[in-house]
């Protein structure tokens, strides 16, 4: 056995650009957590543009490869692998999970990988059928995975339908959740903008995600649309994306324009979940949830559909949150206007939250980077 040996690179966090979805979230909170911790980083970027660019941290370099597509990738990838030389690259969402480890084979540089997994895949790809070269994906993955130093999903969900993919061992997929920046509790601060936060007393339902297939705001909406035959309430749903279009028109031909809207990406929700009377996780699948935790965080009750997978997680079942069928309008709103008749108290809902803490999951996320240094025969900092 060598004298173990210490890296002195850098903790390298590799994204295809700073869009605002997800994932991009969740490595930039990890990357907050790591300068926390006084470990320089370094944020590696297929491109630097998207709505998260202001929300970055001090990380020490902010590296820009060129472009968000593989082929533009790889080369600025391969380059960064043999003059940097990382402690480690962790990578998010699979398209570049395979563009870092082909990057390492190519760069001839035993640089350790992490490879994480932010949806269920199987249930994603049911959902939504993989196309054209995409459909060279699980071949990929089956090949090229198993050679990462380390494999995190996170949820459990996400860990078996991965492992199902890849047709490895449970023990060789970690579960690590997601870091989440926990908006602070019962906070007091102005109402946002919206003229609706202005009349308490019509009770208010959000939703938070991208205008995509997959988180299902057309099932919110006619749920929505169920619940205000009964009783006076309004819907906000903040984010952006390809389906506002269809989305406001189903809004317009509901006849619900003057209490449901689309409100557009906010970069920071806290302040509209602290004044919400709800929020809601209405997705057909997930990875995770980040949402949820972000609500229950501010003490505001939450709705989930029991997707595959995260939000039963999180929501332990139902003990935190209903959790309904995906796709069930009539269920949704039934959930909908009980939660407003039975509610948690807020301050069990802000102390399950703080398990998803930047600094926990942060400090798991350097446990593994300690266990994979010793695996290598390598020391790692304490």
């Amino acid at each position: 056995m060598p004298c173990a040996t210490a890296r002195t690179g850098p903790i390298a966090l590799f994204l295809p650009s700073l869009h605002g979805g997800g994932a991009e979230r969740v490595l930039l909170n990890l990357a907050r957590g790591l300068v926390a911790e006084g470990i320089a980083v370094d944020l590696v970027l297929g491109s630097s543009e998207g709505r998260l660019r202001t929300c970055v941290p001090a990380v020490r370099r902010v590296v820009e490869l060129g472009g968000g597509r593989m082929r533009q990738t790889l080369p600025g990838l391969v380059r960064y692998l043999r003059t940097d030389q990382p402690k480690i690259l962790l990578s998010a969402m699979d398209h570049t999970n395979l563009v870092a480890l082909f990057a390492r084979e190519l760069a001839r540089r035993d640089v350790p990988i992490v490879v994480t997994v932010h949806v269920d895949l199987l249930a994603a790809w049911s959902e939504e059928p993989l196309r054209g070269t995409a459909r060279l994906m699980p071949w990929a993955m089956k090949r090229l995975y198993p050679r990462a130093d380390a494999i995190v999903a996170v949820s459990h969900g996400a860990a078996s339908s991965l492992c199902r993919i890849l047709g490895v061992a449970p023990s060789r997929v970690q579960v690590i959740h997601n870091p989440i920046e926990l908006p602070a509790p019962l906070q007091a601060e102005p109402a946002p903008a919206h003229k609706w936060f202005t009349d308490p007393g019509v009770p208010l339902f959000l939703g938070v995600g991208r205008l995509v297939p997959q988180k299902d705001f057309t099932n919110l909406i006619r749920a929505f649309a169920l619940l205000h035959r009964d009783r006076p309430a309004r819907l906000l749903i903040l984010g952006e994306g390809p389906q506002r279009e269809p989305l406001d028109a189903l809004i317009h031909s509901l006849g619900l324009e003057s209490h449901a809207a689309l409100a557009g990406f906010a970069a920071d929700p806290g302040p509209y979940m602290r004044q919400a009377a709800c929020v809601v996780l209405s997705s057909r699948f997930e990875g995770f949830g980040n949402v949820l935790v972000e609500a229950m965080a501010c003490g505001t009750p939450v709705i989930s559909t029991d997707c595959p997978s995260g939000p039963s997680e999180i929501l332990e079942g139902g003990r935190f949150g209903p959790l309904v069928p995906p796709g069930d309008p009539a269920a949704l709103a039934g959930a909908m206007g009980a939660i407003l008749e039975r509610r948690l108290e807020p301050g069990q809902l802000i102390a399950a939250a703080q398990a998803y803490s930047v600094e926990r999951v942060t400090g798991k996320y350097l446990r593994l980077f300690a266990g994979i240094a010793a695996h290598r025969g390598e020391t790692w900092p304490d």
